[in-house]
């Protein structure tokens, strides 16, 4: 292990008896903001902490073994454990690496995700309900929540927008790499001579901030209408005008919820998105200013990019951004989306680990 990460490493034994020391004070207790942040911080800061201290002992075993390899009776077991200790000590080395990479602070976090029908009419509509059933589903088997804040039907039942709340942790680590465009070649059920066609459309995924960290809203700066919801609801849909919409006006951005039968609810969900849209504006407008990041695993971050491609006639998803081809659609559309989601997050530790090598020499 390099002198660099044995100094790391030794910054977190400090820090883990510094938030010991934070989460007994009583002041902390009283503010469950700071709680949250700071057990958090905990949680990681003791993973790693607890595989320096094995790395150390391990590294102690070999020192001791290597004393008995000079006594014949003990030559083979002292080999044995040597042999054994080192191979832990490169999967520790490994581990702690990958650890000690710079953490996005959002990954954390829970998240606002965006799908919108783009080029394909009607087809690209009912793939973005292939999409949503996707991640509603790959959120399910990891255990998160998933809330619907808005939708747009098609006529064909698909969707010209939806937009969902998944609340969980680790989901926006999980998911942040979705955000682009996605192309699928099938023959849609509307063509009758049996040709593919392409369709396309964009996912957009948007960390949501804690409340003390949201983006402040300057009333002046929103307008705020009022309409009756669409699609289900009965006699409800019909009397009341529930729905809101919310205008930024400075930057145009709009969000808009029409789930809840309380306009009072619907406005501080959609005010909620609308923070997150300007929260992640603002991020993207930071990356653009740093050409390394602008370089890296995601590219620009701009939902026209083509990240994805799902080709129906052949089984196949073909990721372009790490060139991953995975034969599995029929499972990856029915959620199992671990191995996409793993391989991006694999792709780009490997990148931050070849910038950190070329950083040490």
């Amino acid at each position: 292990m390099n002198p660099a990460l044995r100094h790391q490493l030794d910054r977190y034994v400090q820090r883990l008896a510094e938030l010991d020391s934070l989460l007994g004070d009583p002041a902390t207790l009283r503010n469950a903001s700071a709680m949250r942040q700071l057990g958090r911080e905990h949680v990681e800061v003791a993973g790693i902490v607890e595989r320096q201290r094995r790395f150390a002992q391990r590294e102690r075993d070999v020192a001791a073994a290597q004393e008995l390899l000079s006594e014949p009776d003990m030559t083979e077991m002292a080999a044995e454990e040597i042999a054994g200790a080192r191979a832990e000590l490169e999967r520790l080395t490994a581990e702690l690496q990958r650890l000690l990479l710079p953490r996005d602070a959002d990954d954390a976090r829970s998240s606002f995700l965006e799908i919108r029908a783009g080029t394909g009419g009607d087809e690209s509509a009912l793939f973005a309900a292939d999409l949503l059933r996707m991640y509603t589903r790959y959120a399910e088997r990891q255990g998160w929540r998933v809330e619907v804040m808005s939708e747009s039907g098609s006529d064909l039942g698909g969707y010209k927008e939806v937009v969902l709340r998944i609340e969980g942790s680790e989901v926006y680590g999980h998911l942040k790499y979705e955000s682009g465009g996605h192309r699928v070649q099938r023959v849609p059920t509307t063509e009758t001579q049996g040709r593919i066609h392409t369709s396309a459309c964009t996912v957009a995924v948007l960390a949501q901030p804690d409340e003390a960290e949201e983006v402040t809203l300057n009333p002046a700066d929103l307008r705020i209408d009022t309409y009756r919801a669409s699609g289900a609801g009965g006699q409800h849909v019909n009397k009341t005008d529930s729905a809101v919409r919310v205008t930024h006006l400075p930057t145009g951005l709009v969000a808009e919820c029409q789930d809840d039968r309380s306009q009072h609810r619907n406005k501080a969900k959609a005010l909620a998105v609308l923070a997150a849209r300007l929260r992640d504006r603002e991020r993207i407008e930071r990356q653009a200013s740093e050409a390394a990041v602008r370089k890296g695993l995601i590219g620009s971050g701009d939902r026209s990019d083509r990240i994805r491609t799902y080709n129906f006639p052949q089984g196949r998803l073909t990721d372009h951004r790490i060139n991953l081809t995975l034969y599995q659609l029929g499972n990856i559309m029915d959620g199992d989306l671990g191995p996409v989601v793993n391989a991006l997050i694999a792709a780009r530790e490997a990148e931050l680990l070849a910038e950190l090598a070329i950083g040490d020499r």
